[in-house]
């Protein structure tokens, strides 16, 4: 069985760090492309960044510049590092599997986690 467990939300100040984690397992972490997505309040879900099972990355146009997405294999453990935080990035941040290594525009994710909330405010 597919688990994603998110950790590592919180409230923060605009101009903050947080470093979101996501614990995978059930299934072979390093063969899947992964992403995190958010949800605004009253908003749609948001693809954030992807992560293919080679290493690489893309990123929403929104967060450019100001996210890192990792990934560590050995540790089945998915990571996104948010610099520079801003109001408009408050949401409920999930990680999410998709069924294949590697991630195409119209690819849905095949599992996702509870989520984590993230809420910038001063």
């Amino acid at each position: 069985e597919v688990q994603l467990v998110e950790s590592g939300g919180g409230l923060v100040q605009p101009g903050g760090s947080l470093r979101l984690s996501c614990a995978a397992s059930g299934f072979t972490f390093r063969a899947f492309a992964m992403s995190w997505v958010r949800q605004a309040p009253g908003k749609g879900l948001e693809r954030v960044s992807v992560i293919n099972y080679d290493g690489s990355t893309t990123y929403a146009d929104s967060v450019k510049g100001r996210f890192t997405i990792s990934r560590d294999n050995a540790k089945n453990t998915l990571y996104l590092q948010m610099n520079s935080l801003k109001p408009e990035d408050t949401a409920v941040y999930y990680c999410a599997k998709y069924p294949s290594g590697t991630v195409f525009v119209a690819d849905r994710p095949d599992s996702r986690g509870q989520g984590t909330q993230v809420t910038v405010s001063s």
